[in-house]
């Protein structure tokens, strides 16, 4: 039982970095989705 204190900081600090991880990469695509919107709207005209 002693190893369960030791891992819950760790578990932790994985769970906050993976969150991390997938927000930036919906940052990205929504930038890349934005830009190609605009890019889109400039051939349009």
């Amino acid at each position: 039982m002693k190893t369960l204190p030791t891992l819950l900081p760790l578990i932790a600090l994985l769970a906050v970095s993976a969150c991390q991880t997938v927000e930036g990469a919906g940052k990205d695509l929504q930038s890349a989705g934005t830009a190609i919107a605009r890019e889109s709207r400039q051939a349009a005209n």
